[in-house]
């Protein structure tokens, strides 16, 4: 970490102001990543890495062009200008292109900024040591851990200059079951979290996801096709929440006008128990700077609230292109949590999955989608009868989100979501 980034950022906005190019917006940064990694179960690599970038985007007579780079000595800054400036000259005029309005100069600073890799070792070691004492049955094929600090700053040519310090720790797990002639495929799972406070296998999903694996090494064929209830894990309703938005709720299905819910802000789209959130701060997270793409200072923002369409997601560009509000939202997806614990829900199944993941394509315009459930277990009559083999689910996610039964008391997060547990009925299960 040897440049000052702030030196840096006056060279940029100089070069493009004498390659005649007024509005313009641009990011620098430096990170530094200390990495420890395991073959099976023993340590075998220890690295610092150290990396930078830089992104330049430049607007002449509304027309736009970006370049991005690694190289941050004066050479390479200006490579980017050229570059930048080039793709706007030979780019299609856009009166949408825009940059955000000057805001007030802000600094943000998240915990874990400086790594402890001692505690983070002891960590990984206790880890290894639970996983392969819960679950014995499953082989430990590499651990991937590191702590990141990053140093960023956003300016633009309205006079906007964000600044952000930000520090986390990231777990990567590569395991597989293997019980005789029994295997699982290849599995990971992944935590990422600013405090070493817990063991590592109690945060976030790693223990269930071990523990799914492991149970997943028998299986058993669902025969037939019915229409049942599925409990989303938080790991796979994390899939098809983020399919909801962007099916639903992204700037380009609302430009275009393919949204289902297009011109229903306002208005009960979906099951009163959902009320589903975009955070830009949350204590239960591990958040990216809180700046959006377009150089806002990002917001809170809530997206369904108790089934109500609130916002759509529309970046300055497509909110240009649609008279409507720009969306300043962070990155940070969370659903308040209901009254029910989890074994209460799988009580009240009378048939149906417990969805561990969803293995398919993006849903079309009109949310119908049909894939396989992973990591998945049947439920009769209130009762997990066993891991199931390459069985598909399929419906819509407008009637998903609106048969829901009830979400968990508990609510799981791995630092990049915060979600419960969700029932939703009427969806169709069917086997080999």
């Amino acid at each position: 970490m040897t440049m000052d980034l702030k030196e840096r950022a006056s060279f940029l906005s100089r070069t493009l102001k004498d390659a005649g190019i007024e509005k313009y917006a641009f990011q620098v940064s430096e990170s530094e990543t200390k990495e420890l990694n395991t073959e099976l179960t023993d340590f075998s690599l220890f690295r610092t890495i150290f990396d930078g970038g830089a992104s330049v985007t430049a607007f002449l007579g509304g027309k736009k062009g970006s370049a991005s780079g690694s190289d941050l000595t004066d050479q390479g800054l200006a490579a980017l200008v050229e570059d930048a400036k080039a793709g706007a000259e030979s780019s299609v005029a856009d009166e949408a292109n825009d940059i955000a309005e000057k805001q007030a100069p802000e600094t943000f600073v998240t915990p874990a900024l400086k790594a402890d890799m001692e505690r983070l070792y002891d960590r990984v070691q206790e880890m290894i040591s639970e996983a392969g004492r819960d679950f014995p049955l499953l082989k430990m094929m590499q651990v991937i851990a590191s702590h990141s600090f990053t140093h960023r700053l956003y300016v633009n040519s309205n006079g906007t200059c964000f600044e952000a310090n930000e520090g986390e720790y990231s777990v990567t797990l590569e395991y597989a079951g293997n019980d005789g002639e029994k295997t699982t495929g290849i599995a990971y799972a992944s935590l990422t979290t600013r405090s070493l406070d817990r063991p590592l296998l109690d945060s976030g999903t790693l223990r269930k996801q071990l523990k799914d694996t492991q149970d997943s090494l028998h299986t058993f064929p669902v025969k037939d096709k019915f229409e049942g209830t599925v409990l989303l894990t938080p790991d796979a309703l994390a899939d098809f929440a983020s399919m909801l938005v962007s099916n639903f709720l992204s700037g380009s299905v609302i430009m275009d006008g393919t949204s289902l819910w297009l011109n229903k802000a306002g208005e009960k789209v979906a099951s009163s128990l959902v009320t589903l959130r975009l955070q830009a701060e949350d204590d239960r997270l591990v958040l990216p700077a809180p700046i959006t793409a377009d150089g806002y200072r990002a917001e809170n923002v809530p997206l369904l609230e108790a089934g109500v369409l609130r916002n759509y997601l529309l970046n300055l560009y497509a909110a240009k292109k649609t008279g409507l509000k720009v969306t300043r939202s962070g990155s940070g997806l969370t659903m308040d949590g209901g009254d029910t614990p989890v074994e209460e829900m799988i009580r009240s199944i009378r048939r149906g999955l417990i969805v561990g993941g969803f293995s398919g394509g993006q849903p079309g315009a009109n949310g119908e989608f049909s894939g396989v459930a992973k990591n998945s277990f049947y439920v009769e009559d209130g009762q997990i009868r066993g891991a199931v083999m390459e069985t598909m689910i399929s419906g819509t996610l407008q009637d998903l989100f609106s048969n829901v039964t009830a979400l968990s008391r508990e609510v799981v997060s791995n630092g990049s979501y915060a979600l419960p547990y969700l029932a939703a009925e009427g969806i169709t299960i069917s086997g080999s």
